[in-house]
């Protein structure tokens, strides 16, 4: 625990109350300041003031522990958010983040000069705390800070005018060789975090509000398992001395007649499913839905259904990288070897690939399969979202496009004959 509360012995107030101290040590850095309430000493137990008592000026334990609480679970977020983002943590940060947090500044000491990394990393904790980030967020908000001092040795606000911005995107263009695509996110993020210091009083420079560079990108492929391809990989006979991927095979598939992201048939348990129905709330949107399970479904948790998982989970999954490993081994063994053209920019330059299915098809894939052949199979798109967890229609357009050309060949099949 990063604070700990003690009582001033040796400097009592008029009343005799002890003022509460509280120790605070982050990433190795310490800083003692007042928790901001006295109380008598007979009246402190185990860090907290005893239940029923309150000091000479008739504060009770309540609106005291309260302020020792939010004291504690400020610095345990901040000391979460510090390691995460590998944050340089100083004496000053410290005290700048209990006074911005908890309390207003005094006006004695020094006003401590903040830099535009600093910002950055209340944006974290902020955003972090306010969004429920997992930890891979907390991680690509780590990359991002470095991204900015890779471009510029002092970032600043005004450094974020036109000009800028155009360096960082050349940044990513020339020094990270990224597409047009990623750039995108990229820029995303750090508009991202100026809105929200915009928000806050801390940047006057609104440049990025019309920075709109010409990025040009293909559409990109949902890649997906049509119905006779999921049969294909559903049934496949695991070949001796590849047992591993059995296991992949019914987690993959369990995905595909489900919608579950990876995220959420890794955290599945056993209790989550109650009569022959799905409840969760999913990791990634913290959306909470329900999930009728089908024939196929069904059949791939019966068979793991007396099997014990550590934290009883329903499914034995793997990490999300050995997974995605397999199910391309899967594919290929499978015969998903179908030739897809993908098209991608970077800056100008266009660039043209032909891979086999197999190369492309990963965890996502699931969630794609489940909602392409829903809507194939002709089960209205209010009643997929209601499934997956989409929110508007223009999330699920794609998918009702590649649905309308699957009907439209199924006819022309008439055609043939």
């Amino acid at each position: 625990m990063p604070v700990k509360f003690s009582l001033h012995i040796t400097k009592p107030d008029k009343n005799g109350d002890l003022p509460i101290r509280a120790s605070i040590f982050v990433c190795g850095q310490r800083f003692i300041t007042s928790a901001g309430h006295s109380i008598p000493s007979d009246k402190w137990e185990g860090q907290r003031v005893k239940k029923n008592c309150k000091n000479s000026r008739g504060i009770n334990h309540t609106t005291i522990n309260s302020r020792l609480a939010d004291i504690e679970k400020t610095f345990n977020d901040f000391e979460n958010a510090c390691k995460i983002n590998k944050t340089e943590v100083t004496v000053d940060i410290i005290k700048q983040h209990f006074q911005t947090t908890l309390g207003k500044a005094k006006s004695k000491p020094a006003i401590v000069e903040r830099s535009f990394l600093d910002y950055f990393d209340e944006f974290n904790s902020d955003q972090g705390q306010k969004n429920n980030w997992t930890v891979a967020t907390y991680e690509k908000f780590a990359a991002v800070k470095n991204h900015i001092k890779n471009t510029v040795e002092n970032p600043t606000f005004e450094f974020f005018d036109e000009k800028g911005l155009n360096a960082y995107v050349k940044y990513f263009r020339d020094t990270k060789k990224m597409r047009n695509s990623s750039i995108g996110k990229q820029l995303g993020f750090i508009k991202w975090f100026l809105r929200w210091a915009t928000a806050k009083g801390y940047n006057t420079n609104n440049a990025y509000l019309l920075y709109k560079p010409k990025l040009k990108t293909s559409d990109k492929k949902v890649i997906f398992l049509t119905w006779e391809e999921l049969m294909i990989v559903y049934n496949f006979k695991i070949p001796e001395g590849k047992n591993y991927l059995e296991r992949v095979r019914d987690v993959f598939c369990f995905c595909c007649f489900t919608s579950l992201r990876y995220s959420d048939v890794y955290n599945l348990k056993k209790n989550d499913i109650i009569g022959g129905v799905i409840y969760i709330t999913t990791v990634k949107t913290s959306d909470t839905i329900s999930i009728e399970l089908n024939k196929f479904s069904k059949a791939i948790l019966d068979k793991y259904g007396k099997i014990p998982f550590p934290e009883n989970k329903a499914l034995p999954v793997i990490s999300n990288q050995k997974m995605n490993d397999y199910i391309k081994e899967l594919g290929e063994l499978c015969g998903i070897n179908e030739q897809i053209s993908v098209t991608h920019y970077s800056g100008n330059k266009r660039t043209d690939e032909v891979f086999s299915k197999f190369d492309l098809i990963g965890t996502h894939t699931g969630r794609k399969t489940f909602i392409c052949n829903a809507l194939a199979l002709g089960i209205p798109a209010n009643v997929v979202m209601k499934w997956t967890g989409h929110s508007n229609y223009q999330a699920m357009k794609p998918y009702i496009d590649i649905a309308d050309k699957i009907k439209a060949e199924s006819m022309n099949k008439f055609n043939s004959l």
